[in-house]
């Protein structure tokens, strides 16, 4: 059964003036359009493609990758407002639309928001949500205190960083357990930290009983670590230098290279600081 939504591994069955028709075992086809035909490609061949309805609500597939799929969740950009709701780019050429009910707060044009995709039972299209809780279960945890997870960031409170917890439950990051800076529509790694009677979930950006580096430190060692373990910064660079790459003071720097090393986190080398193995 071909999946709407969905990336879906097809047999090319023909070629037409239109483009190709691609077909599942079950006998469906569905048009893969001329401009997204690869070279070279053979009859009965297999593609992978993305199945959605075009603008005529027609089941169509593409070569493209959207940013968001079925069931899943992304941070959208909305490219234009209509009569109907906000209409998010999503990569492909017809926008995904959410629906002025399914919008927590009323949204921008040009401004991004955490959303999530899903089949609309009754339209049968594609649609979009930012009324998130919906779309999360915390009542079936299916994880453990300190399992390594992945986070969305959806939202800020008055407590800290509401996080969309491996595509699944409700999760919230404290402030005072974050040490870098968060913004909405991070994707980042995470460690749950506590599941509460209330099936609440508590998660935090290092393991139970890791020790926090202090968030000169952990900036700089984030810094090394996207710098594929060597950051060419040292005690003589200049003050302008390091403010450029770490927008960080030199005596800042300095007091946090200290902590890193004292930690065992790095080497210190003539010409920067690599990570330690």
């Amino acid at each position: 059964m071909i999946q709407l939504g969905n990336f879906n591994t097809l047999e090319i069955l023909r070629s037409t003036s239109v483009g190709l028709f691609l077909g599942d075992d079950e006998g469906t086809e569905i048009l893969l359009p001329n401009k997204y035909v690869p070279d070279p490609i053979e009859i009965g061949q297999k593609l992978t493609v993305f199945c959605y309805l075009d603008s005529s609500e027609r089941p169509v597939s593409t070569t493209l990758k959207p940013f968001i799929i079925r069931n899943e969740f992304a941070f959208l950009e909305v490219a234009e407002l209509s009569t109907y709701g906000a209409f998010m780019d999503w990569g492909l050429e017809k926008h995904l639309l959410v629906p002025f009910r399914e919008q927590r707060l009323k949204m921008e044009q040009g401004k991004k928001y955490v959303v999530h995709c899903y089949l609309d039972e009754q339209s049968f299209r594609l649609t979009a949500s930012n009324r998130l809780d919906k779309f999360l279960d915390n009542e079936n945890i299916t994880k453990n205190v300190n399992d390594e997870v992945s986070l969305l960031i959806s939202r800020k409170t008055d407590l800290g960083w509401e996080a969309v917890v491996d595509n699944k439950h409700k999760g919230l990051l404290f402030f005072s357990d974050v040490f870098k800076e968060i913004q909405i529509g991070d994707s980042i790694t995470g460690f749950i930290k506590n599941i509460r009677e209330d099936k609440k979930m508590d998660v935090s950006l290092l393991p139970i009983g890791q020790k926090m580096l202090e968030p000169t430190a952990q900036r700089i060692l984030e810094k090394i670590k996207e710098a594929d373990g060597f950051l060419t910064l040292h005690d003589k660079s200049s003050p302008e230098e390091i403010k450029q790459e770490l927008q960080l003071s030199k005596k800042a720097f300095k007091k946090g290279v200290g902590t890193l090393y004292r930690e065992r986190k790095i080497l210190i080398e003539p010409n920067g600081i690599r990570l330690a193995e």
